[in-house]
């Protein structure tokens, strides 16, 4: 065990809880917009940084470098999908799903966003979104947790199960005491943390390996090169759907507080994620160069930056992984816990709830699907980081990326369309998984684009949307808010 790097880890962890503690003494007063959506008053910095830090998961540090380390360049693909499919939601998604949400009677989760915009009094869609939203989100946070227990049994010895429960605690912590903004402004600092260290570690492994300071390692045939098979190529640029219905990250285009800081936001967001990105693949390319081969290839950038730095900076390049676990996680729980209490606590339960009511039963749900995560990602059977963020990341982008679209772009969309789309995209994405994996396809594929046949030819099948429904579309298309 390294005490420097404990030490590091330990006041980092503090630096996150005390974020959590100062939103949570400035929240008196506060309601379920401000403790969900931080009042709709993001700046385009924190905007950008939370929304990139709270994709970028441990997976960009452990899971893909893992993949380039083992497999080779093909597995760039994925880097290339995601980097488009990030640039195209915020050029196009995020300033509509802005204005809708303000028209749609200033819907603050996405599953309430859906339900307003054909101005529905039925729950139907609310709970079903907020059913796929905890069944996702609990695989989802499982992963991140997860990585935090590897990172403290690599780095310095500690059992895994007992840092999952820990970084659980501390995620828990600040997520339960300062909301939306908290998540938020520990997200920004998480971010620049995880730029940082993608920046330096491969920069300065490359260097060492230039200057002769490391032998020469031998890469398996064809290992730089990127013409993989067909369906590893679509498999890669499939992630980029995902993008389109992810919930914790398109969150974050409803909360900026104007047009002129969503198209800052969208430079500085597309910027960083770019970089990161590029920076995650060099650094399982360069951790082969730097090591050659070690037995654990999800460890690759932990080790490589044990080898090359003193403990104290290592300390400090290491707790970007705690960033990247934990600004994921801690936007997962959020977005899950709002769309409990909001679209299925208040409507159904009890729907005279007050603000006070609303905020107390958001924190609770927040607990509970943390608390089975942590048994999840603690069970030796659940698989690895990047699989677990691989299924999740499939059942969001199926099931609401092409509704999400629609909805913003298409007039002629109706709440039946909407419905049946969500459903059969997450039906499709979870069946062909299970019975249709071994052909090598990334299952978000087959099940996005069935949700999106199937929402337009039930809509065509349906009614059309009433002229209500129709001005509150124009309204949102022409808005200069």
């Amino acid at each position: 065990m390294n005490t420097a790097e404990l030490v590091v880890f330990i006041i980092y962890l503090v630096f996150m809880i005390g974020i959590g503690v100062y939103f949570f003494l400035r929240s008196k007063g506060a309601n379920e917009k401000d403790y969900f959506l931080g009042g709709r008053q993001m700046g385009a910095w924190v905007s950008a940084l939370s929304a990139g830090a709270s994709d970028m998961s441990a997976w960009v540090l452990m899971g893909l470098p893992a993949s380039i380390y083992a497999a080779g360049m093909g597995q760039s693909w994925i880097a290339i999908g995601l980097a488009i499919g990030y640039a195209l939601s915020w050029i196009f998604e995020a300033p509509r799903l802005r204005k809708f949400s303000i028209e749609a009677n200033d819907s603050i989760t996405i599953p309430q966003y859906l339900t307003n915009r054909f101005l529905s009094k039925s729950k139907a869609l609310q709970i079903i979104c907020a059913v796929i939203f905890v069944f996702a989100y609990t695989i989802y946070a499982a992963s991140s947790i997860k990585a935090c227990g590897t990172l403290f049994n690599t780095v310095i010895g500690m059992d895994a199960t007992l840092a999952m429960y820990i970084a659980a605690a501390i995620i828990i912590g600040y997520t339960f005491l300062g909301g939306f903004s908290a998540v938020c402004w520990t997200d920004f600092f998480q971010g620049l943390l995880m730029l940082a260290a993608l920046l330096i570690a491969p920069i300065f492994a490359l260097s060492l390996v230039k200057g002769g300071s490391t032998a020469t390692a031998e890469f398996p045939a064809n290992y730089w090169s990127f013409a993989e098979n067909w369906k590893d190529i679509a498999s890669g640029l499939g992630w980029g759907l995902g993008y389109f219905g992810m919930p914790h990250i398109i969150i974050r285009f409803m909360s900026v507080k104007s047009d002129k800081e969503l198209r800052k936001s969208s430079v500085i967001g597309i910027t960083w994620t770019v970089i990161i990105l590029v920076m995650s693949v060099m650094a399982g390319a360069v951790g082969r160069m730097f090591m050659g081969e070690i037995a654990d290839s999800s460890t690759v950038f932990i080790q490589m930056t044990r080898r090359i730095f003193p403990p104290i900076i290592s300390g400090v390049l290491l707790s970007a992984i705690l960033a990247a676990s934990m600004s994921t996680a801690d936007s997962q729980l959020l977005a899950s816990a709002s769309a409990f209490a909001s679209d299925v606590y208040k409507p159904v339960f009890r729907k005279n709830a007050s603000d006070k009511e609303m905020l107390w039963a958001g924190r609770l749900v927040v607990m509970a699907i943390a608390i089975i995560a942590l048994l999840i990602a603690a069970n030796p059977g659940s698989g690895t980081i990047m699989g677990l963020v691989s299924n999740a990341w499939g059942v969001f982008g199926a099931a609401f990326g092409p509704v999400i679209l629609l909805s913003l772009f298409w007039r002629r969309l109706t709440f039946s369309g909407a419905a049946a789309g969500i459903v059969v995209g997450a039906a499709v994405d979870i069946l062909w998984l299970a019975f249709l994996g071994s052909t090598g396809l990334y299952e978000i594929i087959p099940g996005f684009f069935c949700g999106l046949i199937t929402s337009v030819l039930v809509s065509m099948a349906s009614p059309e949307p009433g002229k209500d429904v129709e001005a509150l579309f124009d309204r949102a298309v022409n808005s200069k808010k």
